[in-house]
């Protein structure tokens, strides 16, 4: 394979998995853990304004991993994930140390450092971004 290839295929596994992960974890405290269950963990965690704070979340993760997978507002959607889990990181996971068995960071650092990737390299040539905004001249390339 040539580097153009290999270039667009890790942009859109890394995207696409990274999308898959968050989509997974929202949609997870829609319904399994319910937002008034999402809300009380936050509350127990120390979230300042669990209660507002845990239906934006579970609907950043849902819709902007969906986002992510078809690569909509890729960039736009990157930053906000790499910002939410950086708040999970600081508020929540810091003082448990690395591992995630214990109750550490390792899972929410990784998927921060995942979606800024992302934002960082955009979506790539197979994303609805790339359709919509990849033309040259495009006053919105830069989302692309």
């Amino acid at each position: 394979m040539n580097q153009p290839t290999l270039t667009t295929l890790a942009r859109t596994v890394l995207r696409i998995v990274t999308g898959f992960l968050f989509a997974a974890h929202g949609w997870q405290k829609f319904n399994e853990f319910t937002i008034a269950g999402t809300q009380a963990a936050f509350a127990q965690m120390g979230v300042p304004a669990a209660n507002l704070v845990a239906p934006v979340v579970a609907a950043l993760e849902l819709v902007g991993g969906v986002a992510l997978i078809l690569g909509v507002l890729t960039r736009v959607f990157g930053v906000l994930l790499a910002v939410d889990m950086l708040g999970a990181l600081f508020l929540v996971h810091a003082p448990a140390g690395i591992f995630a068995a214990a109750g550490g960071y390792e899972l929410v650092l990784i998927l921060a450092a995942a979606a800024l990737a992302v934002a960082l390299v955009g979506a790539g040539k197979v994303s609805v971004d790339k359709a919509l905004f990849g033309r040259s001249g495009s006053r919105l390339s830069a989302l692309a």
